[in-house]
């Protein structure tokens, strides 16, 4: 309940002590996040009032604050306030200065441009758009909630444990006293999903209120606390290898990085573990780590399954960029279904901000001489290209420097086109490749590090790349004037008995800037590499590029060593649901484009395929699909450089704190499961599941062992699902992760868990045991 609310039940000496809580709560909580005292957080705590602007009309005053939590944000919903009304700081991807976004570009004048912020969701929850009353006052609230939200992404996962415990504490401290009575206790215990009998909940209460008053307080309310965090599998692993007085000396901690955990570092290595982690000065002094250091360590990236030398740009970025994996999107401009729903610049930012590099223009002739973008023949809405390439140009480059590809599927008259290539020149300026890069006549694609911070254009070109070259203007018959053959097809789907044109006109000027990335129909393996050039592309439509890696991969992955590809959904898919990408990745497709804005297991294997190597939107190859003298057959695997066969021992051990289903019923606890699947070359599809846990997402405790074997670790994906189980219906998502199988870690190890559009739950995990050994 908000401290708003709660000051009109009590007497004004009652209001003073409550006050003076709140700070002691708000203080605590911004120490937590290394904000005590700080003046940004101070003026979030007090909050103030908001214009918010839905509309031309619907613009109406509002007042916001940071809860004492410093957490959630509370918000006036009405004249009378509601104790529930707002919404988590978790819940948001980022807050924007200034008119940033279509609502109040479209609803508000350029006159307020410094008093504008919009606060942006990570999910389909609208956007909230705001004005404040000076500009001071609007980027007092930005910065703030930027440190706020920067200081809660950086805390660990104990700390974030620590965290979210005491909140719900506070939560089940109905009567604000600071002391926690039987019944407190019990809803407590459901606040954080553990469902147990009375008589377990009295054994508890009574261990810890050892001055017998009847509530537990203080240093009883920490024994508690204690008593409810501890882990017995930690002391287990710990005991093991502590053989000094109690404690890991270096020696010791040295011996389980090397057995245990398969890491091959040295005493220098951890030493600086010890400093980095240990909690106790005297252990340090000592060199030893404490169970606390211990337990400090493995909540950080040093003992999370994914190998945090993978977590910045390892590979070489240098090769030609058809030798990578390239994480792209399909019709970008789509926020829902492919019929009716709207098309926004808005979809463009995220899918960029999730380091998408190659995303989708369809572009029609719209009104005032200004081209449009939307998918065409459907009741999808219009936005103006320039405002798609303003906002491709605004955010290409904050999460990946890497090129971005922008695919166009041109449906616009000659005069658009124009007008389309100017639009792509005067506001992309010189990030737009429109030369290739040297003085000759490339024979092959520059590299990833080449072309940083370089826009590529995908589409039809009248002539031959040495044209630039030698200012040949012959057309090339095989490519002018035709559409796209994906346009051709998805429409071809949607009007199948109106024949769609099979050329248009096109403009010199757009022609000219598709450097490396030439769309041309794609007939036989055969043709190609006798017809078309090196930056030559077809685009694939699901079921075709299907086919062909099921029956002719070998030739595709060829195909693919000299050329890209393209793939994309089906027109049927007109819920915006994705297809399978990981067989396409098995023959060496590039650019597997998926429906972006639906959170479905298609796109938790992109989001995992593409977690490695900073996250830049670019994953080189194996070897092996770029090889010519290669020979590998994702079916049929015979001897050869893929096949490295691993067997995968993987023991669930437990989980901790997975967050409520249903949070609407207050007894609702899950009943978890956890099943872990890999993904790869068809002999090593497989899937494995734990028994359920009844009432228990606190701390479950499984320890069930699984073993797969692995032909192509260089393929393969391992995914782990943790489903709240129900007898009835289908399964719930708890929370999921997916990792390449080459980035994982061995040993004991902590796995984050990710909502279902891939944010992730701050102090959930699973605890497991990892080990991949040869043959």
């Amino acid at each position: 309940m908000s401290c708003v609310r709660r000051l009109r039940k009590r007497t004004k000496s009652q209001e003073l002590v409550y006050q003076e809580q709140c700070k002691i709560v708000a203080y605590e909580n911004g120490k937590r996040i290394g904000l005590e005292g700080d003046p940004d957080l101070q003026f979030l705590l007090k909050g103030g009032d908001l214009l918010k602007v839905k509309s031309r009309s619907w613009r109406k005053t509002r007042f916001f604050r940071l809860n004492d939590d410093c957490k959630t944000m509370w918000q006036q919903t009405s004249k009378t306030f509601k104790s529930d009304s707002g919404f988590s700081l978790e819940d948001i991807d980022s807050v924007r200065y200034g008119r940033q976004t279509e609502g109040l570009r479209k609803y508000t004048d350029l006159s307020v441009e410094d008093r504008c912020f919009s606060i942006i969701f990570k999910s389909r929850r609208k956007n909230v758009d705001l004005i404040a009353s000076s500009k001071e006052e609007a980027k007092r609230w930005v910065s703030g909630l930027e440190k706020v939200i920067t200081g809660m992404q950086n805390l660990n996962r104990q700390q974030n444990t620590e965290h979210w415990i005491y909140n719900c504490m506070r939560k089940a401290d109905k009567n604000a006293d600071n002391k926690m009575s039987l019944k407190e206790l019990k809803h407590f215990l459901r606040q954080i999903n553990i469902e147990v009998d009375d008589s377990y909940a009295e054994m508890l209460f009574k261990k810890c209120d050892r001055s017998q008053s009847g509530t537990l307080e203080g240093s009883e309310i920490k024994h508690f606390y204690d008593l409810l965090t501890y882990r017995d599998e930690i002391d287990v692993i710990y005991a093991k290898y502590a053989s000094t007085n109690g404690q890991m000396s270096s020696g010791d901690l040295l011996d389980f990085l090397q057995y245990e955990q398969r890491e091959p570092v040295s005493s220098e290595y951890v030493q600086k573990l010890i400093e980095k982690y240990e909690v106790d000065e005297i252990a340090k002094q000592n060199k030893c780590m404490s169970k606390d250091g211990f337990l400090m360590y493995m909540n950080h990236e040093e003992g999370s399954i994914f190998n945090p030398v993978h977590k910045g740009i390892y590979q070489d970025m240098r090769q030609p960029l058809n030798h990578y994996f390239i994480s792209s999107s399909h019709n970008t401009y789509l926020m829902e279904d492919q019929l009716k729903g709207p098309s926004s610049t808005e979809a463009y930012i995220k899918a960029l901000m999730k380091s998408c590099r190659c995303v989708e223009l369809d572009c029609w002739d719209g009104a005032n001489g200004e081209p449009v973008i939307y998918h065409g023949h459907t009741l999808t809405s219009k936005v103006l290209f320039k405002d798609v390439i303003k906002a491709i140009k605004e955010y290409a480059f904050k999460t990946s420097q890497y090129p971005v590809i922008l695919s166009l599927e041109n449906h616009c008259s000659v005069e658009q086109q124009k007008i389309m290539a100017h639009h792509l020149t005067s506001i992309l300026g010189s990030a737009l490749l429109t030369q290739p890069l040297g003085y000759q006549m490339p024979t092959t694609f520059p590299g990833p590090e080449e072309l940083k911070g370089r826009f590529l254009i995908k589409g039809k070109r009248l002539n031959k790349l040495d044209a630039t070259f030698n200012n040949n203007t012959t057309e090339d018959e095989d490519s002018v004037s035709e559409e796209d053959e994906a346009a051709e097809l998805k429409e071809a789907e949607q009007k199948p008995k109106e024949k769609s044109s099979n050329k248009i006109k096109l403009a010199k000027e757009l022609s000219d800037m598709v450097i490396y990335c030439k769309s041309v129909h794609f007939s036989t393996f055969e043709h190609s590499r006798d017809n078309h050039n090196f930056y030559e592309m077809a685009s694939f439509k699901e079921s075709k590029a299907m086919n062909l890696a099921e029956n002719s991969a070998t030739a595709f992955i060829h195909h693919n060593m000299d050329k890209l590809s393209r793939i994309y959904p089906a027109g049927s898919r007109t819920d915006s649901s994705n297809y399978n990408p990981v067989p396409l990745w098995n023959a060496g497709c590039q650019i597997v484009a998926l429906n972006f804005q639906t959170p479905c297991k298609e796109m938790e294997l992109n989001q995992g395929r593409f977690l490695p190597n900073g996250k830049c939107g670019y994953m080189l190859k194996p070897e092996f699909q770029r090889d010519p003298a290669s020979q590998f057959d994702p079916k049929n695997l015979s001897v050869g450089p893929w096949l490295q066969k691993k067997t995968l021992h993987v023991m669930i051990i437990s989980a901790q704190q997975l967050p409520k289903i249903n949070k609407d019923k207050q007894k609702s606890i899950v009943d978890p499961l956890v099943r872990v699947e890999i993904y790869g070359v068809p002999a090593d599809n497989a899937s494995k599941q734990t028994h359920h846990i009844e009432n228990n997402g606190f701390n479950p405790t499984w320890n069930t062992d699984f073993q797969f074997t692995v032909h192509v670790p260089e393929l393969a994906l391992v995914r782990f699902v943790v489903e709240d189980y129900d007898a009835a219906s289908h399964n719930d998502l708890v929370g999921l992760y997916t990792l390449p199988f080459t980035s994982m870690q061995n040993g004991y190890r902590h796995v984050p868990l990710l909502t279902k559009r891939g944010s992730l739950i701050p102090s959930a995990g699973l605890f497991v045991h990892i080990m991949a050994l040869d043959g």
